[in-house]
C-alpha cells in the first residue's frame, strides 16, 4: 500500500531533490507540498496523508511550531524533521513536542528511505551525531530496570565505554578519555551491540540510560 506524504520545505530546488528521492521508493508518494508550518497545516486541513516530512527552519512558521499545532490538532500524525543543522537542541524541542524522528539533510537517500518507513511503522529515527547527547534528557525521568550485576557478561571496559555512549561521547571523545584507538573503540561498541542484541548506536544510548549505565 503507498503510503502518502506532505513535504514542508521552504526552498523549492532542495524540496525538489527530497522529492525525487523519496518517490525513488514506489510505495511512497508526495501528495502535498508546502514552503512554511503554516501552508502544511491548511493543507492537512484538507488532504490525508501518513506522514509529514518537515525542515526546521521556514520562513512564517518554522518546523518546532509546526510540530506543536499539527499534533495538537492531528494527534496520531507522524513527523520526521529534517534539518541541515545538527544541534541536539532542535532535535530535543521537536522530539518532545511529539515529532518521531529528525535527520540531517546530508544524510545518503537510502538512510532518508529508510528512515521514513522507521516512522511509518512506529519507530523513533534520531541522527546518529546528536542521538546519544539527547537520550540522557529525553528518558531522564525513566528509572533504571536492570541492576547492572545481571546485565548480559560485558567486560569492564566495555561498560565504561557504555557509559561514555549513553552521556553522549563521540568515538573519538571515548578514545582520548580511556587512552585507546578509535578503531579499539568501534571493535568494543561492535561486540556490546551483538552481546545485547541491539542494533545500533542510538539503541546502546536509550539502553545505557534505562539500565542506570549513566
Amino acid at each position: 500500500m503507498t503510503k502518502r506524504i506532505i513535504l514542508v520545505e521552504d526552498q523549492l530546488i532542495v524540496r525538489n531533490g527530497l522529492k525525487m528521492i523519496i518517490e525513488q521508493d514506489e510505495t511512497l508518494q508526495i501528495v502535498a507540498e508546502a514552503s512554511n508550518g503554516k501552508e502544511a497545516l491548511q493543507l492537512l486541513d484538507k488532504v490525508q496523508v501518513d506522514l509529514v516530512v518537515m525542515d526546521i527552519r521556514m520562513p512564517e512558521m518554522n518546523g518546532i511550531e509546526a510540530t506543536k499545532h499539527i499534533r495538537n490538532r492531528f494527534p496520531t500524525m507522524k513527523i520526521l524533521i529534517l534539518t541541515t543543522f545538527d544541534d541536539e537542541e532542535y532535535a530535543y524541542q521537536t522530539l518532545k513536542d511529539g515529532a518521531s524522528g529528525f535527520l540531517v539533510k546530508s544524510s545518503e537517500p537510502q538512510k532518508l528511505i529508510a528512515s521514513i518507513h522507521s516512522v511509518l511503522v512506529g519507530g523513533m529515527v534520531i541522527q546518529e551525531d546528536v542521538a546519544a547527547k539527547l537520550m540522557p534528557k529525553l528518558l531522564h525521568h525513566t528509572a533504571p530496570s536492570t541492576p547492572i550485576e545481571q546485565l548480559p557478561a560485558l567486560t569492564n571496559r566495555e561498560l565504561d565505554i557504555m557509559k561514555l555512549v549513553g552521556e553522549g561521547n563521540t568515538n573519538k571523545e571515548i578514545a582520548e578519555t580511556l587512552f585507546l584507538s578509535i578503531g579499539t573503540v568501534k571493535n568494543h561498541i561492535t561486540h556490546i551491540l551483538n552481546e545485547l542484541e541491539l542494533r545500533d548506536r542510538t539503541q546502546l544510548a536509550i539502553y545505557a540510560v534505562r539500565n542506570g549505565i549513566v
